[in-house]
């Protein structure tokens, strides 16, 4: 008896685990360079830290913009959706490797049925009734050739891959934020620098003015100053509303209004994120969140080819139950009153055109899902490219535009002596002042490009999401 106990219980295990028709994975060859490029436009400082390996707070060295990315990363709803995706995929798996296992019911039923007399068989009426409770399995499919094990790999895949894209998501939102942050102190440097314009030619216009009245200037002198300072207040306005629109944007990251102590003064008082390196290895890319999101999805194309292919094969169900029932309900649970059912069911595909049509179909979507990856590959490639191009020389950029600030302030001044000394005119004014704002407002813009890139290198190296 024990022999046969063991036995049955073998078999019952080998049905459950049964096997797998799915092809062996293989991770595809990336068609990118082993290598990240090299050369004078991809410099990178030696004694930088890998940005891969860095934690957002290692990283983001701003004590305020911290905070904003901590607020952002309780409130923000778009990682809120991510993160409820998450769930909802492991729930979703979870379905899918319950159906390996059976599910038990327990049912209680009770029934009276009135029979009239010209339908009896005694001819006479008859009144019976029936009591039962019964628990059993129902159309329980024995995986044999592992379909349903293949649909829950699947699951399992799907799953997997979208945490990684909830982990995208949050390497985004943190990206995004110190961008948003860097761009509005950003504008509100040019704003200060607008609005200094401003001042200076309110200051000027009424110098220009008084040498009208005095008989030296010009009415010409005065228009252009005054066409000078309008020029100015149309800049301080547009920089007003870009500082808006940027703490516009920075609430809707955060899902919050943020005080006004957490937002940065101007660019030149914000902490700057760590510089970085991304190595040699091109091999980095591969732990990026989108290509392992990538990947998972490509494992859980396999799994769909093996699901195709076990609907070649023949589906055992089982159905199955033990109980008891009487007709009278205080005897249902005496001796003799026990029930059973056992009913196997062998569904053996003869011709069905759809089968070969779905196995089709998985073999298309895993070549599909293999192209996807290798894009998704070559495009994290090229980001990481971009963002060392930049890095290598927008350094020389920021000096080359300083020099030109340097420049471009000295031959305002020069101009404005010389103005004042009646050896020029006010047309030289104007444009030297023209091309000193615009320098400076090139500077900003520089140095904003410079931070901004560091951030966006850290994001698409796969840094943060901690």
């Amino acid at each position: 008896m024990n022999r046969r106990l063991s036995f049955f219980a073998a078999g019952v295990i080998l049905c459950v685990s049964g096997c797998s028709l799915a092809p062996e994975y293989m991770q595809p060859a990336a068609s990118i360079p082993a290598t990240l490029p090299q050369g004078a436009a991809f410099h990178c400082p030696s004694v930088a830290p890998d940005g891969a390996a860095l934690k957002h707070r290692e990283f983001f060295a701003d004590p305020r913009l911290q905070q904003i990315i901590e607020i952002a990363l309780e409130n923000n709803r778009d990682l809120r959706l991510a993160t409820l995706n998450v769930e909802r995929s492991r729930a979703m798996y979870g379905i899918s490797r319950a159906e390996l296992l059976p599910s038990v019911d327990l049912t209680a039923s009770g029934s009276r049925q009135r029979i009239p007399a010209d339908l009896s068989s005694s001819g006479k009426s008859t009144t019976s009734a029936r009591y039962g409770v019964n628990m059993g399995v129902a159309a329980w499919e024995l995986d044999l050739f592992g379909r349903i094990r293949s649909l829950k790999d699947q699951a399992l895949a799907a799953y997997f891959a979208s945490a990684e894209a909830q982990r995208g998501a949050h390497i985004a939102l943190e990206a995004e934020v110190g961008r948003v942050y860097l761009t509005l102190a950003a504008d509100r440097e040019k704003l200060k620098l607008a609005q200094s314009t401003l001042d200076s030619q309110q200051q000027t216009y009424a110098l220009v003015y008084k040498l009208l009245d005095a008989g030296v200037g010009t009415e010409l002198d005065v228009r252009r100053a005054q066409v000078a300072v309008e020029t100015a207040r149309v800049a301080v306005a547009g920089y007003t509303q870009r500082v808006a629109q940027d703490h516009n944007a920075l609430n809707l990251l955060a899902g919050t209004s943020l005080k006004q102590e957490l937002l940065p003064v101007d660019l030149t008082t914000v902490i700057a994120p760590e510089a970085i390196c991304a190595g040699l290895s091109s091999a980095v890319l591969l732990q990026r969140p989108d290509v392992v999101a990538a990947e998972y999805r490509l494992k859980g194309a396999y799994a769909l080819i093996g699901a195709a292919r076990a609907a070649f094969f023949p589906r055992i169900a089982l159905t199955t139950g033990i109980g008891t029932a009487s007709s009278h309900l205080c005897d249902l649970f005496d001796a003799g009153s026990g029930t059973w059912n056992f009913a196997p069911q062998i569904v053996m595909p003869i011709f069905d055109a759809r089968i070969w049509a779905a196995y089709r179909i998985s073999k298309a979507e895993r070549e599909m899902v293999v192209t996807q990856y290798d894009k998704t590959i070559q495009t994290a490639f090229r980001e990481v490219a971009d963002a060392m191009a930049v890095q290598g020389t927008i350094d020389e950029q920021v000096a080359a535009q300083q020099a030109l600030v340097d420049s471009a302030g000295a031959i305002y001044n020069l101009a404005q002596t010389r103005y004042q000394n009646g050896v020029d005119n006010y047309l030289s004014v104007l444009a030297a002042q023209q091309s000193h704002f615009a320098a400076e407002q090139g500077l900003v813009s520089l140095r904003l490009a410079k931070l901004a890139n560091r951030v966006r290198f850290y994001a698409v190296l796969g840094g943060g999401g901690e």
